[in-house]
């Protein structure tokens, strides 16, 4: 584990690493692939976010890991969620953000793979107010 001398520090880069392990694994990547398992995240969870209201995607970031919080935050505009999105859209989202990597699987795939690593941090009650408010499409793909 990198040592950066301040524990809350050294935590967050631990966590995010395994995050980063786990897409990485269910994937089939290699670590030498690490931004395309840091552009699936963020893709996945910008879209997730962008589709909840403000109230929820609060509760959902403070489940978050610290630096994984701040990716998550990175260019929301609250006050323009939530954006109505079927499963398609959603899709159409992430695929926007995400560099043109090759995703054995699709999109769906990758979404899979995403939501499993979050769900190391966050609680059932949590996840399942999410799903609750998404719609029943959308809400299937998740775990």
């Amino acid at each position: 584990m990198t040592q950066t001398g301040y524990s809350s520090f050294d935590t967050t880069l631990h966590k995010t690493n395994r995050m980063l392990r786990q897409i990485e694994e269910s994937c089939g990547w290699p670590k030498e692939r690490r931004n395309q398992s840091y552009n699936a995240l963020r893709a996945v969870l910008h879209a997730v976010r962008d589709r909840l209201t403000v109230d929820e995607a609060a509760h959902f970031a403070a489940q978050l890991p610290m630096l994984v919080r701040g990716l998550y935050y990175d260019g929301w505009h609250p006050s323009e969620v939530p954006v109505k999105m079927h499963r398609e859209e959603f899709l159409d989202h992430i695929r926007r953000e995400m560099p043109p990597y090759e995703v054995e699987g699709g999109v769906e795939k990758l979404v899979s793979s995403v939501t499993q690593a979050l769900r190391l941090y966050v609680t059932d009650g949590e996840w399942e107010g999410i799903k609750a408010e998404l719609p029943k499409d959308l809400a299937a793909m998740l775990p």
